[in-house]
This record gives C-alpha cells, structure tokens and sequence, in this order.
C-alpha cells in the first residue's frame, strides 16, 4: 500500500511541475522599459536609466 500511496504523490507533483512550467512559458517579461539601454551596460546605468524614466513619468 506504501508503493501505491508514493507514486500517487509523485504523480501530482508532476502534474504540478508541469502545470507551472506551461505557465511561466506563456507569461513571458515584457521588456519594453529597457528599449532604450544600450546593450552590455551596468546595473548603474540601467538604474539611472529607470530613474529618469519615472521622473519623466512624474512629471507629466
């Protein structure tokens, strides 16, 4: 009974696995923000970047 009780568990955590691994292909980022960054840049410029982005946004 053991046997059958651990493929029962393991089979819904499969389903599960599966389940979210569908989901996140589907959900893919948007990455629109970051148009205008140039390629190989830092976390610094990318921040600054953003920063700007929302001060504009501010201030409309």
């Amino acid at each position: 009974m053991a046997a059958t009780q651990v493929a029962a568990v393991t089979e819904t955590m499969t389903k599960a696995q599966q389940t979210h691994d569908d989901d996140a292909e589907r959900e893919e980022p948007t990455t629109d923000h970051l148009d205008n960054v140039e390629d190989g840049c830092g976390c610094t410029e990318i921040w600054e970047h953003m920063s700007e982005e929302r001060e504009s946004d501010s201030d409309d």
